[in-house]
């Protein structure tokens, strides 16, 4: 993908960043809140859940890191942050934010994957910095906060990244289509995982030993 398609798709995907930062923010914040933390520690966890997955990606690809850029991403966490504060936090909706962060964790799969094409990087390699991207805040978060981490779950989340990831590296990079289309059908697969996740109960198989 030339550096023009890239600056295309990066205006596409900036209001969805900010949706999505805001999202993951707000279930980083409210970890904290829900075991009395102070308004800076949850601040903390909300900006790594928003922006860790794409501060480490950024890092890895040796891009500039994506919120240095961009003020506001941490002004979109101190909000995400001074919502959970002022609101009990019983009043947050499990399920509408379970479903906004689907969403989430769709898009950002896809465009980690396509940033990190637009670095140079190899296919395979490329579609972890997706999985990444999409992951990796909620992993830190639930791990310095003492809960199961989502790996130690069979609930599909990290599953639905990796499909939507490896469907837009192969569009992209092995079949040659714009980035629109391979983007786009690679968030669409996450997201359908997902969601069937979400309305099904799906659950990955466990070791029968």
């Amino acid at each position: 993908m030339d550096a023009e398609a890239f600056e295309h798709l990066k205006r596409v995907f900036l209001a969805l960043d900010y949706v999505g930062v805001f999202i993951f923010a707000v279930t980083g914040a409210l970890v904290a809140a829900r075991v009395r933390q102070d308004f800076v520690t949850c601040a903390f966890f909300a900006g790594m859940t928003g922006m860790g997955g794409g501060t480490v990606r950024d890092l890895l690809i040796g891009a500039p890191v994506f919120w240095m850029g961009h003020g506001w991403f941490v002004a979109v966490c101190l909000v995400a942050t001074l919502a959970v504060w002022i609101l009990r936090t019983e009043q947050w909706p499990g399920k509408p934010l379970r479903w906004l962060d689907a969403l989430g964790l769709s898009a950002y799969c896809a465009f980690g994957s396509l940033k990190a094409l637009s670095f140079g990087v190899d296919p395979v390699p490329a579609a972890l910095m997706g999985v990444l991207t999409a992951t990796f805040g909620g992993i830190i978060r639930d791990m310095m906060a003492g809960q199961p981490s989502v790996l130690m779950q069979r609930e599909i989340y990290v599953t639905a990244a990796i499909a939507g990831a490896a469907a837009t590296v192969l569009l992209a990079a092995g079949f040659g289509l714009h980035s629109w289309v391979a983007g786009g059908a690679g968030a669409a697969i996450a997201f359908a995982i997902r969601a069937s996740a979400l309305i099904w109960g799906w659950k990955l198989p466990i070791h029968p030993g």
